[in-house]
């Protein structure tokens, strides 16, 4: 309890900050549409959020050494408050863009700062239940998040304003915190290569999780409009699939914990195709069908990256953590950035049902990669326990690199 109440502020920072920039992608896509948006521009707000989030990602850490934890969180939430604000001032799509590219600077910039803090402040024995707590606050937001289009009325500026409020209220905990700020970290160095040197198949992982997470949660409205769910449905839609990847995360850990990480990825990646088709083929079931198809989308495609980070760490040693856990999320946004707007002019093209196979051949590809790498590799005996790894930061490899490490010392 004592651990819980010393990291409150941090905590209830991540929450706000998930509840507003985690509401905003819904929100562009059904007000995208009230506003006669075409598919192709709604996707493209969700490609230059990941965009932003890149560019987050990569100067967060170098801010945060010029002018520290504090100031930085302020400089990314101003951002991601302006976005918010300007919504409602300029209605264009391309101009739309441009304010997700500041929400997703946002998201990544205001994580770094958190993750970076949380790092500093924990211990090897409170760094499990920190990560635990912290792993709840954010999937738990994240959560709710989705279901904020139900109460929140499309192309409103009430509703962009609401979202900045929560937005400037997440810097209230992380900047009244009496705690002293932690000694700046060194910016990890982005070395994409490295994932390829530990695991090619890991790589591979990781796009097909940007594929299948940015599309959805993205695009996913737009397939929610044109099979016939309701806003209030489409919110529900996009709930259970991050309720289903939060479910999952605890049996699929177990499975790849005792067996081939590769198998556990061939078995999901093949559940996922089912799941795809399940859904390409839910309008036919009613709304009924289309939220057991979303949760099952949700609990076979969440954890692939996580398997793909914990596969690439058996092959990396303890130096090399931080970095590679930068270089995993350096895929991940690039996947992230492509997949919203081939997803949405795929739709354009053929019909809500190609934003799932689309991801189905995604998928499909995986497994064929990871027969490949089976045969061209043996897998590591020593293996790193699976970790629950959200796409929030480059700094993350910070906080989990202790417990891989610790795991590896005892390895016999």
């Amino acid at each position: 309890m004592r651990m819980l109440i010393s990291f409150a502020a941090l905590f209830l920072s991540v929450i706000l900050l998930q509840l507003s920039t985690g509401g905003v992608g819904p929100l562009d896509a059904i007000s995208g549409l009230a506003l006669s948006f075409s598919t192709a521009e709604i996707g493209l707000l969700g490609s230059a959020h990941f965009f932003g989030f890149f560019i987050g990602c990569w100067w967060a850490p170098r801010l945060m050494g010029s002018v520290g934890h504090s100031r930085a969180f302020a400089a990314f939430t101003s951002a991601g408050a302006i976005g918010l604000l300007a919504h409602m001032l300029w209605i264009d799509a391309y101009a739309w863009a441009v304010m997700r590219i500041a929400s997703g600077m946002c998201v990544a910039g205001c994580y770094t700062v958190i993750e970076a803090w949380l790092h500093a402040k924990v211990t090897n024995k409170t760094r499990g239940r920190a990560m635990g707590a912290y792993r709840v606050a954010d999937m738990g937001a994240s959560l709710a998040a989705q279901m904020l289009i139900s109460v929140l009325e499309p192309a409103s500026y009430v509703s962009y304003n609401l979202l900045a409020i929560v937005c400037c209220a997440s810097l209230l905990p992380l900047t009244l915190t009496k705690a002293s700020q932690p000694e700046t970290p060194a910016a990890p160095r982005l070395r994409p290569m490295l994932l390829l040197e530990c695991s090619p198949l890991a790589a591979a992982g990781v796009l097909v999780a940007a594929l299948s997470s940015a599309s959805f949660r993205m695009v996913g409205p737009i397939y929610g409009q044109q099979v016939g769910l309701q806003v209030e449905q489409i919110a529900w839609f996009l709930a259970v699939f991050v309720l289903g990847g939060a479910l999952a995360q605890y049996p699929v850990g177990w499975l790849a914990d005792r067996f081939n990480r590769r198998h556990v990825l061939i078995g999901l990646s093949f559940a996922a195709v089912i799941s795809c088709a399940f859904g390409a083929y839910s309008d036919q079931l009613g709304p009924s069908g289309i939220m057991i198809a979303a949760f099952f989308f949700g609990l076979t495609s969440f954890p692939i990256f996580s398997i793909s980070a914990a596969h690439a760490n058996d092959f990396a040693d303890n130096s090399q953590r931080v970095e590679l856990s930068a270089a995993l999320m350096f895929f991940y946004a690039l996947g992230a950035i492509a997949a919203p707007l081939l997803a949405s002019k795929l739709i354009d093209a053929y019909g809500p049902s190609a934003m799932f196979v689309m991801i189905s051949v995604g998928h499909l590809l995986l497994v064929f990669f990871s027969i490949v790498r089976m045969k061209a590799r043996k897998t590591r005996d020593d293996r790193t326990p699976y970790i629950w790894s959200p796409r929030t930061s480059f700094t993350l490899g910070r906080l989990t690199s202790r417990l891989r490490d610790k795991h590896n010392d005892q390895a016999p």
